[in-house]
């Protein structure tokens, strides 16, 4: 009898794990339809309530500067604006549209700073672990997480010694490749770890690689799986040329001189710095899933946020991924990117809850005309050459 008892016990005890493992999965299933329906709304976007300065400005950026890409401008989480200009491959006369992918060059840095936050917000890394923890033959002792995180490593720059000795031009390198060469030439320094902010790739390369010895998946998959699924970025993805012959998008970079596509090399293998792609709707999403805490907590954003160097013309300097500008009343985080052929530029009014992002693929000037867009919005002129060395707005351009 004390044996029946017990397997009814048992039975019992299954069936409500079974129907507490089905409520939970339903709840899930009935969030992610509620967020994406969400998302769907935040894309919908009336051309004939958009105010008409915005595109005004924009078809002057075009026609006078050059400007070849996409275009989104958002307040309050409502697009204002959007548009596509002009080519996606020159050669074939292909146009841009609002969903074309873009390499976004730098601005892959906050998406990869992103997901070494989270990891520290699992408590599975620590900001102040050093690099040889995870890859104990790494030459340089010393230099944190934290430091990779902000630019302050003085490591030099991986893209000018590897030019130098990867020995298959045809082939991309992987960042597990890029490690191996620190490993075997251990090339010098730009300065020892913690002395000053220099900026440069190899910081945000090694970073995903940490993510994936932390994590043993592929870091394409990490940051698919856990930022932008869950942002809603359903055309956004990292690509590797040494995974694929060639990336698998429609847009081609261009220099430039129309004539010019820039070709992928090996050097289009290695990611983090680089390598993600993605739209100006998919960046909007991923700025509203920040804002809403959902890939990150709001005090693990506000870290970001904070400029860790001696700050550039006393309003300019660099969290953990993020370019920032804060005169003390107005903060504004921001990323710039350029890369074989596409330049880039994402920002975030944090006080008036503003994004803009511009995605090119015809390296020009256009992005430095910006003033006037600025002056449309009521937000300041995110542009370094416009202040002098105390911070004063000057405003030539």
């Amino acid at each position: 009898m004390q044996y029946v008892f017990r397997l009814a016990f048992l039975f019992l005890l299954f069936t409500a794990l079974v129907a507490s493992c089905t409520s939970s999965e339903k709840r899930k299933i009935r969030a992610e339809k509620k967020q994406h329906e969400k998302d769907s709304l935040a894309l919908i976007y009336d051309s004939a309530g958009a105010d008409p300065r915005l595109d005004a400005f924009m078809q002057r950026l075009h026609r006078r500067s050059g400007f070849n890409g996409n275009v989104l401008v958002a307040k309050n989480g409502k697009i204002i604006y959007q548009h596509a200009f002009g080519w996606a491959d020159y050669l074939h006369k292909d146009s841009l549209n609002i969903t074309s992918q873009f390499e976004l060059a730098s601005v892959s840095k906050p998406l990869t700073a992103t997901a070494i936050l989270q990891l520290w917000e699992a408590e599975k890394i620590s900001l102040d672990q050093t690099v040889d923890e995870f890859f104990p033959n790494f030459p340089y002792p010393g230099i944190t997480i934290k430091m990779l995180l902000s630019h302050r490593s003085g490591l030099t720059n991986y893209l000018y010694f590897t030019d130098k000795v990867w020995p298959d031009r045809q082939k991309g390198m992987t960042n597990m490749d890029v490690m191996a060469l620190f490993e075997k030439h251990k090339p010098e320094k730009y300065a020892s770890p913690d002395v000053r902010y220099f900026y440069n790739n190899t910081n945000y390369m090694i970073l995903a690689a940490i993510v994936e010895k932390v994590t043993g998946q592929d870091f394409a998959v990490y940051m698919q799986e856990n930022i932008f699924g869950p942002a809603g970025m359903k055309n956004t993805a990292v690509y590797s040329k040494a995974v694929y012959e060639k990336i698998p998008v429609k847009v081609i970079g261009h220099d430039r001189v129309w004539r010019r596509s820039v070709v992928q090399n090996f050097q289009d293998g290695p990611v983090g710095d680089k390598g993600t792609y993605s739209t100006v709707q998919d960046l909007f999403l991923f700025d509203r899933a920040l804002r809403d805490g959902r890939l990150l907590k709001m005090e693990t954003q506000d870290s970001a946020y904070v400029g860790r160097s001696k700050p550039i013309k006393t309003l300019f300097n660099y969290g953990y991924g993020w370019r920032t500008f804060d005169p003390g009343n107005h903060q504004v985080v921001y990323h710039t990117g350029w890369w074989h052929g596409f330049r880039s530029l994402f920002i975030r009014d944090l006080k008036k809850d503003i994004t803009i992002v511009l995605l090119t693929n015809l390296v020009n000037a256009s992005l430095l005309h910006l003033d006037e867009l600025y002056e449309i919005l009521d937000m300041p002129v995110i542009r370094q050459a416009a202040y002098s060395a105390q911070g004063e707005f000057a405003g030539d351009e």
